[in-house]
């Protein structure tokens, strides 16, 4: 019985050091090196509650930007002020609703952003959900395809004579690898029909990744940037509705030391908003702070162009 013992606290010990050896193979050379500081420099986090965005926020508060933390959920928003000061009191931080549900708050964002900034400099889309079960939103449009894709789109496009002014300017959009396996068929992508649980992110994050390709297409020679990064397997709280919670509780000890923490997941993203060396390179793919081939569900010109002209319909920029 001892021996038994003995030897299962051996073999889980040898596996869980091989989990983390395999974990820091994984994070080889994925920290941001940059040391450029944003002073002066205004940049905009979609979703910079928590997750991925707060960490984000931090770094470039240390960096001494002006950080505007765009957040569906003022009161979070707040408290992830709170938070970020207890470790820098460097930067500005400014709290400002938005929703990406909801056409009327992103105009409403904007037109504040248009009107009370003199600048900005980056902006990160970085708020996202993940299958989350089946809802429309105020303007008809399933939860997915309004956050992920439509919402980013609208703002974008609203926010960039304000880019194009403060050139050389960046965009980021912060993706997924799983764009890969979406496809994008504009007829059925608001359909409820159509909705399984998986398919709708990686649906809207493929349209996402094509219309920041023909955004860099359109942009070119504008002095803004465009670049789309895949951040990998993060530690928040996109995935809560992905597995049931006994599930979630058998398998979260192998989960944490596989994941990435948001701090982690954070730095692709830090890298394409402040690298110098990736001033007015536009238009790529990175991850683990890497530039990386795109997909072929990326690469199809036509998809780009298509996705825009149906984007700008359901936007209302037509």
């Amino acid at each position: 019985m001892g021996s038994a013992w003995y030897w299962n606290v051996v073999y889980f010990g040898a596996a869980s050091a091989a989990i983390l050896l395999l974990r820091r193979l994984m994070l080889y050379g994925s920290r941001c090196q940059s040391k450029a500081l944003m002073v002066g420099k205004t940049v905009i986090i979609t979703g910079a509650n928590s997750g991925i965005g707060k960490a984000t926020a931090l770094d470039l508060a240390r960096r001494r930007a002006r950080v505007i933390l765009a957040c569906r959920n003022e009161a979070n928003a707040q408290s992830a002020v709170k938070d970020i000061r207890r470790y820098t009191s460097n930067g500005e931080l400014v709290v400002k609703k938005l929703d990406l549900a909801s056409l009327k708050s992103v105009r409403t964002f904007c037109e504040d952003i248009v009107k009370e900034e003199s600048r900005v400099d980056v902006l990160i889309n970085n708020a996202g959900v993940m299958n989350c079960p089946y809802a429309t939103t105020e303007d008809g449009l399933e939860t997915h395809l309004a956050v992920n894709h439509v919402g980013n789109f609208l703002l974008t496009n609203l926010l960039l004579d304000k880019l194009k002014s403060s050139k050389p300017s960046r965009i980021v959009f912060v993706s997924s690898s799983l764009h890969k396996y979406g496809r994008v068929t504009l007829e059925d992508m608001n359909s409820c029909e159509q909705y399984k649980k998986g398919k709708p992110y990686a649906d809207t994050k493929l349209a996402n990744v094509l219309f920041a390709r023909e955004l860099h297409d359109r942009l070119e020679g504008s002095g803004v940037c465009v670049y789309t990064v895949h951040p990998g397997i993060v530690r928040t709280n996109l995935g809560r509705y992905m597995i049931p919670g006994w599930l979630y509780t058998v398998f979260s000890p192998l989960f944490l030391m596989i994941a990435r923490t948001p701090t982690e997941g954070s730095q692709t993203v830090i890298y394409c908003s402040v690298a110098p060396e990736l001033e007015g390179v536009s238009g790529n793919y990175y991850g683990s702070c890497k530039q990386e081939p795109w997909s072929q569900a990326a690469s199809d010109e036509g998809a780009r162009k298509k996705i825009w002209e149906w984007s700008e319909k359901l936007a209302g920029l037509m």
